[in-house]
């Protein structure tokens, strides 16, 4: 048998169920896999060898008894450290929250529990969601396997490292201005942003509410589209969550590989095919847009002239609602508690839990979001921001009268040096420049790999209407189907 941990997740789950291998011998290869590799990667944050194993041996004993397995039953999958887990470390990248142990699972994991999937430990990330390479993790940052000199996008780097690694073949991220779709682009693996409240947000630890969406990674669009179809689904204790169906993305993904794009016309995005993105991913981009084209979809060019305000709309909104969800974290409840000695005041001990706790980023957040709130400066600034984005989703509703579905590179460059970048905040948020505006809308987006330039990979962004996350499926399976798939030099 071929190395386990080179398989897609569709091909593990077969042999699961058809008893030619075992789920803990399946899990046994991605922990060796995970101890040879991870010291050069830092995917991991927190290895479950012995919860996984465990979760492995209940999924062979459903089969020795007969039952009918799920379709995702025995395969491996990693998950951000956003999401809590009982009784498993939940640091969302923080030293605030540093050895903590939710007494309680997230929907998200306990619907993956539910699936069969055995849960291989908690990726790195960005502390609190906050950036875009996981270079602003308190524990260190994420390499690239493609060149582990390089970032792996943020803020879910270490999920898409994870997958690009082979140390698991499927993980979970969440997206809240592109971190699902961008370290996906730049590690040559697929992350899918599902539409706003089609996922559950129960468990997950808010950094900007109205914003934040937990979503699938994989290496392949179809092993993305089951997972979607095991985490997507209304959620009674979310109430964001949307009380319908996740549409059938499972075979819009199986109809685009292999009934092409007839009938499908797509939208090239005036707004994020301009300057500022490197020659050598527009290059990849137009070659993806041919193929497309080849495949029978109908392409032309669409104008949303609102989506060059969407990045200084994002940096009020997200820090706005940031500023008040990072508030419980007061040394109090929970986490970190510092200077707590008896001779200080509640608001003294407070303020040095903080200090202590939360790493730059997240501070000139917190920062930036309560002055934006405070008085005086609400409408100038978080007001103002809410109307651009009421402005971007009238831009996204008049294309999709237009179009079937909007593409666009997925970032404007590829993986750039750990390090170049952490001084200057301002390129450091571009990387996101073109998936904050499908964030602000609500609509759902996927990143594929596209091509490479200089040996690095590129994205190709496909974006949808809300609760039409089939068609985003749809497109990027056909896509996958003349690309390919694009392995990593050997680590």
């Amino acid at each position: 048998m071929s190395d386990l941990t080179r398989m897609t997740a569709t091909e593990i789950a077969g042999l699961v169920a058809g008893g030619e291998t075992s789920a803990v011998e399946v899990t046994r290869a991605h922990l060796d896999r995970i101890a040879a590799v991870d010291d050069r990667v830092h995917a991991f944050l927190h290895v479950d060898s012995e919860g996984a194993l465990a979760a492995a041996a209940k999924v062979d004993e459903r089969r020795a008894a007969g039952e009918e397995l799920g379709p995702l039953a025995g395969v491996p999958v990693a998950v951000k450290d956003v999401l809590t887990t009982k009784g498993v470390p939940t640091t969302v990248g923080s030293k605030i929250l540093e050895g903590w142990r939710p007494p309680y699972d997230s929907t998200i994991v306990q619907r993956l529990r539910d699936a069969g999937t055995v849960m291989l430990g908690k990726t790195n990330m960005d502390e609190f969601a906050m950036g875009s390479s996981t270079e602003y993790s308190a524990y260190g940052p994420t390499h690239n396997p493609w060149d582990l000199d390089r970032i792996p996008g943020g803020s879910g780097g270490g999920s898409a490292a994870a997958l690009a690694a082979y140390e698991a073949p499927l993980a979970i991220g969440s997206d809240t201005g592109g971190s699902i779709r961008q370290p996906g682009a730049v590690t040559g693996t697929v992350g899918a942003k599902p539409t706003y409240g089609g996922t559950s947000r129960y468990g997950l630890v808010a950094f900007s509410s109205s914003l934040d969406t937990p979503g699938p990674c994989a290496r392949t669009v179809l092993d993305a589209a089951l997972l979607h179809q095991v985490i997507g689904g209304h959620d009674p204790r979310d109430s964001t969550s949307i009380p319908q169906p996740v549409p059938d993305v499972v075979a819009a993904a199986k109809l685009g590989a292999t009934g092409g794009l007839t009938g499908v016309k797509l939208g090239i995005v005036k707004e994020l095919t301009g300057e500022g993105a490197e020659p050598g991913v527009m290059a990849a981009f137009r070659e993806s847009v041919d193929a497309l084209a080849k495949l029978g979809a109908d392409i032309v060019e669409v104008s949303c002239p609102h989506f060059k305000y969407a990045l200084p709309a994002y940096y009020l909104i997200a820090p706005s609602e940031c500023s008040s969800n990072l508030a419980r974290f007061d040394g109090v409840r929970f986490g970190l508690r510092v200077g707590d000695d008896g001779n200080r005041s509640l608001e003294e001990v407070m303020s040095l839990t903080r200090e202590a706790g939360f790493g730059p980023e997240v501070k000139r957040r917190i920062m930036l979001g309560t002055y934006a709130l405070s008085s005086g400066y609400y409408d100038a600034y978080y007001g103002q921001a809410q109307k651009v984005r009421t402005l971007i989703t009238r831009d996204f509703t008049a294309a999709f009268e237009q179009v079937d579905a909007l593409i666009s590179p997925t970032t404007p460059f590829v993986a750039f040096p750990i390090g170049a970048r952490t001084s200057d905040p301002y390129q450091m948020y571009l990387a996101d420049l073109f998936t904050i505006p499908t964030n602000l809308y609500g609509g759902p987006g996927i990143s594929v790999p596209c091509g490479l330039s200089d040996g690095l990979p590129v994205g190709l962004q496909i974006m949808a209407p809300t609760m039409a996350d089939d068609r985003m499926y749809r497109v990027a399976a056909a896509l996958e189907s003349v690309v390919g798939t694009f392995t990593p030099p050997a680590l």
